[in-house]
């Protein structure tokens, strides 16, 4: 038992000598000291024959030095000593290629190929070993070869990758969909690699060789996971209808695929494309059979009601309420209803009834944190600061570290901002920086800085205090009186911080008013003040998609989309810049 426990000790004392000496050779060698790796590798060959990583490293220092007989005799012999190890004839002829030897270069390389005819087996180092040497064209060879004489080889993989690697992205899409056709499981990964080459604009060119690839297999051999595919890429491009209609196709195939259709309606609302949203939530109302699948549904098509066709989003509630009931099933209904009567129909006092008789359903600590909340924002609609901290403090006790608890928290911070009291809206904000619900944690950054930008030094008045009254009044949609008070900051504190800010508030309540012509002005204004500002590109996208969408006056749209894209690569606008200047180009593909 000794002697077994002293070979053993022997033998790791031996590993860990030659992982230390292969380590200071790669040192060596990622430092260009050939000559000093050359002694260690040949050294840990001398021990471990068989070891392909030293014979290579060594070959390559011998290469790096100009020593190429050396490094051939090298290989050459390794060769003669065990003629199995044929892919040695990669190296033998990548040595050659790199003195320009190309016929001989090819003919170790012919050599390497045909050996797999015989041995399949080898295909896959010998394809790895000409990726390595930058043989692109010979490694895909060797995958292929090796697949068509074994059909358990699947190469299909690193092929796609080669592909990638040569710029040649079509063969490449072509490669990571046979990877999906011989195994379904590939599908996420095949997302995820594509992903890296791919954009929202349906233009891109590896773009449209993706479709076109998919488009191909879908006729050719019809499966499922083309359609997930292609409503992925649609979703990617942010074509949405195109992705509702393979959803539709999906689930006329198999009704597990509503959920699918729920997750894109999801998105496309999330992203403002109401129409696609509204496609979604009314194919899930017409198909199932579930209570809280229709629910949810209707909870997204009243919110696109509100923000599409407000004068019928009431009636809408209403009947939603009578149909499926005012109870535990209908909470999240309820509190959308009451947010609904408070910032849109300027009823607090009918949503606070909606909202305690909803508590009265809840049946969890999370549905109720979710309906306090909204009352406290009721609470604050209505000038009820104390009363609101009350509610929001109780969801923050009640839920810590949860979601929830932060967006309570900002709610503290905002409540206390109305109220005047910056020191501590402040302290709560600093917490929520780190936040780790993303909207949160900007919506704090952008509370945050414009306090920290507008507080008052030494004692003088700086205007937050005017400013957070105007915020205050707009919140509760007094529009008439915040703006009345922002054009006396423009007056009263010309030159400071809070100038920019104060008129970056007032065009968008012009806009909430349907007022364009003078919120473009006053945009104006706001570039004008500052022609370096940092809100300048904010302004500029504004008043892009206020020709956009409200004006129909696309030529003016494209001119302010392309200052973004040129004069602003660093704004958080430019993705969507880019992409509804082609749009406005008319450079989408059907």
């Amino acid at each position: 038992m000794k002697q077994f426990f002293f070979i053993i000790a022997l033998f790791l004392a031996g590993l860990s000598y030659s992982q230390n000496n292969f380590m200071l050779g790669e040192d060596y060698f990622r430092q260009g000291e050939y000559k000093k790796a050359a002694q260690i590798y040949e050294s840990l060959l001398k021990k471990n024959p068989f070891n392909t990583t030293y014979l290579k490293r060594l070959a390559t220092c011998f290469q790096e030095t100009d020593q190429y007989q050396k490094a051939e005799n090298l290989l050459r012999s390794t060769l003669e000593r065990n003629p199995a190890q044929k892919y040695l004839h990669v190296e033998i002829g990548y040595n050659y290629e790199r003195q320009q030897k190309l016929e001989l270069a090819k003919k170790e390389y012919d050599i390497a190929l045909n050996a797999i005819n015989t041995n399949p087996s080898l295909g896959g180092i010998i394809g790895r070993m000409f990726r390595q040497n930058n043989s692109l064209d010979n490694a895909i060879a060797s995958y292929k070869k090796t697949m068509e004489l074994n059909n358990n080889a699947n190469y299909q993989f690193q092929i796609a990758q080669i592909y990638g690697e040569k710029g040649d992205f079509e063969k490449m899409f072509d490669s990571y969909i046979e990877l999906v056709n011989k195994n379904e499981n590939y599908i996420g990964t095949v997302q995820r690699l594509s992903s890296r080459y791919i954009t929202d604009d349906p233009t891109n060119k590896n773009n449209i060789s993706l479709k076109r690839s998919l488009l191909r297999r879908s006729i050719s051999n019809p499966k499922n996971v083309w359609n997930e595919l292609l409503s992925w890429l649609f979703a990617k491009q942010k074509e949405y209808s195109k992705s509702f209609i393979q959803e539709k196709a999906l689930f006329k195939r198999n009704p597990e695929y509503l959920d699918n259709m729920n997750t894109l309606g999801k998105i496309a609302y999330n992203d403002n494309d109401f129409e696609a949203a509204k496609e979604c939530f009314s194919f899930i109302l017409k198909n199932t059979n579930f209570i809280d699948e229709k629910v949810n549904a209707e909870l997204f098509l009243l919110r696109i009601a509100v923000k599409t066709e407000d004068d019928k989003a009431l009636n809408h509630f209403e009947k939603v309420l009578k149909t499926y009931g005012v109870n535990s099933n209908t909470i999240a209904i309820q509190i959308e209803y009451a947010d609904f009567l408070t910032f849109k129909k300027n009823n607090p006092t009918q949503a606070e009834s909606v909202l305690e008789n909803a508590l009265r359903f809840s049946k969890s600590k999370f549905q109720q944190a979710r309906i306090k909340l909204k009352i406290g924002e009721v609470l604050v609609f209505t000038g009820k600061f104390n009363k609101a901290l009350i509610y929001f403090s109780q969801v923050q006790t009640k839920l810590k570290n949860h979601p929830l608890s932060q967006q309570a928290r900002f709610k503290v911070a905002q409540t206390s901002y109305f109220k005047g009291d910056f020191k501590w809206a402040m302290a709560q904000l600093k917490v929520l920086k780190g936040s780790t619900t993303q909207l949160i944690a900007n919506d704090a950054v952008d509370l945050f800085l414009v306090i920290s930008d507008n507080e008052p030094k030494d004692s003088i008045p700086s205007g937050l205090k005017e400013y957070a009254k105007a915020d205050l009044l707009a919140y509760q949609n007094k529009d008439s009186e915040a703006l009345a008070i922002l054009k006396k900051i423009h007056t009263k504190y010309q030159g400071f911080p809070v100038e920019d800010e104060a008129l970056f508030k007032e065009a968008h309540i012009l806009i909430k008013l349907k007022k364009f012509d003078e919120a473009l002005l006053t945009l104006a204004k706001v570039v004008a003040l500052d022609p370096e500002g940092i809100l300048n590109d904010d302004v500029y996208y504004l008043v892009a998609e206020l020709y956009n969408n409200e004006l129909n006056m696309p030529e003016k749209a494209k001119e302010y989309y392309q200052k973004i894209i040129f004069e602003y690569p660093s704004s958080i606008h430019l993705v969507d810049a880019r992409r509804k200047y082609r749009l406005l180009r008319g450079d989408s593909i059907n």
